[in-house]
């Protein structure tokens, strides 16, 4: 294939020879446009004078919007699909080798380049700022981006979810600042090249392709070296591989978390909502919010950091930061029903990970104080599920039931797909004496879910990265 350097060979090799990639009249071929990402890095190749086509394996209302913006579009992947006068493909990280549409591009000798590869390349000429972390990129990369927004800075960006109030996942700006979430995937971040970075924290996630914590804690560090002398990069303070991930580095290093020895110290006030950033023992910002949760006062300050070394002013900070509402499948008030009890708050969540399932479902009992909080989970991947099992089984402990689907069968193999089951989980969610049960499909855990003597107060949580959020929607009906 010619695929261009892996990330270990762009860490190690020297920045200063990067040049930025001109796309002016070039053939610009996306497999898989419609994704979050893919679509938005097809809008900013656009922006920049490529003539962009794509493909996808279903149509889709980001299909449409970029019909609309002059991108031909076809649903048919074969060796067909790729147009006669493409000169450059763009694939995700989930793109097989054995895809008809790379075959072929190899067998015209096309040049085929990754996701990141090329945001990478469309970072270079720009103020980068790249947002890394195990948990909560998406969401402090929204929140960021709708401070520098609300604050007149015109920035491009691509997010990895839907966030209405910066336009959706992606936005092309005026402006030479580039903000783009990092995922640690198939080391995608190493092909980065920020100026700016933010390291929220990590932890084990992605054990198909990473050998254990210390591989991961590595490519977090590759990742950290590409940044350049006038660069800077904000780390979580608590994190334990913090040392091992900034300490050699040239650029500015700053951390930030909630014990008082961080450079940037934040407080929160969880009966009033009220968030507080300090720095060196001063008082810099404070702001109010709506979303629940440490760990959303915690994004909020390193979105409120990194605006604030992009030139904007803690007040005007400060003001933006009150009025994020959120983005979709975090944390996402979806409704509430009726019952005879009383009304039922729904809500829904895209976390897959045994932290983030921990960390909301304490923020929803905290917030909410549901008399009982039921929790639909779908594990995403089989893998993950296997390498975390018992991580899995013990960050329910703020549920009173757990309804268990299938896993979300995305890229692992048929064998690991034998490996282990929902009902796995389930029973190790039952041995730790939680209330728990296995169903599929989907419609028959609403069903299950009709039966429930629900109260008032009670709460319904759907989490996963999945289709799980359509029990939500079908629990609620039409609204």
């Amino acid at each position: 294939m010619s695929i261009t350097a892996s990330p270990q060979q762009l860490a190690d090799g020297p920045r200063e020879e990067l040049t930025a990639i001109d796309l002016v009249g070039r053939r610009v071929h996306f497999v898989g446009i419609g994704g979050c990402g893919m679509s938005g890095l097809a809008r900013l190749a656009q922006q920049r004078g490529a003539i962009c086509t794509g493909t996808d394996r279903a149509d889709s209302s980001t299909v449409e919007a970029l019909r609309d913006s002059g991108i031909a579009i076809s649903l048919d992947q074969t060796h067909q699909s790729v147009p006669d006068d493409c000169d450059l493909m763009v694939i995700s990280a989930a793109i097989k080798t054995d895809h008809p549409e790379l075959v072929e591009a190899d067998r015209r000798g096309v040049s085929i380049v990754k996701y990141a590869q090329l945001l990478g390349r469309l970072m270079i000429g720009r103020t980068g700022v790249a947002i890394a972390g195990t948990h909560g990129k998406s969401t402090t990369t929204s929140l960021l981006s709708h401070v520098l927004i609300s604050c007149g800075l015109d920035p491009s960006l691509i997010v990895g979810a839907e966030c209405k109030q910066i336009g959706g996942g992606w936005r092309v700006g005026a402006g030479d600042l580039l903000v783009a979430e990092a995922c640690e995937y198939d080391r995608s971040f190493c092909y980065f090249h920020p100026e700016h970075a933010v390291i929220l924290n990590i932890e084990e996630d992605h054990l198909d392709m990473y050998k254990g914590i210390d591989d991961i804690v590595e490519a977090f560090a590759d990742f950290a070296r590409l940044l350049p002398r006038n660069g800077s990069l904000l780390v979580n303070h608590e994190m334990p591989h913090r040392l091992a991930v900034s300490g050699a580095l040239h650029c500015a290093v700053e951390t930030i978390g909630f014990a008082p020895q961080a450079d940037w110290r934040v407080q929160m006030d969880s009966l009033t909502g009220l968030s507080m950033l300090h720095n060196k023992g001063k008082l810099v910002a404070s702001w109010a919010t709506a979303l629940p949760g440490k760990h959303m006062a915690y994004n909020a300050a390193v979105a409120a950091v990194t605006a604030h070394r992009l030139g904007v002013t803690w007040k005007a900070i400060s003001q933006a930061a009150e009025t994020f509402e959120g983005l979709d499948r975090r944390m996402q008030r979806v409704g509430q029903r009726t019952f005879k009890g009383g009304q039922v708050v729904v809500v829904d969540d895209y976390g897959h990970h045994p932290t983030e399932i921990d960390t909301t479902l304490r923020a929803l009992r905290q917030h909410y104080q549901p008399r009982q909080l039921v929790c639909v989970f779908q594990p995403h991947q089989h893998s993950r599920t296997l390498f975390l099992l018992e991580q899995f089984a013990a960050s329910f402990s703020e549920a009173d039931q757990v309804i268990v689907p299938e896993i979300f069968f995305v890229r692992d193999s048929e064998q690991e797909r034998h490996k282990v089951r929902a009902a796995d989980l389930v029973d190790r969610l039952r041995q730790g004496g939680k209330k728990a049960m296995h169903l599929h499909p989907l419609k028959a855990i609403v069903e299950q879910l009709d039966l429930i003597a629900w109260g008032e107060g009670d709460l319904l949580v759907t989490m996963g990265a999945g289709d799980v959020w359509q029990v939500a929607r079908d629990f609620l009906g039409p609204q």
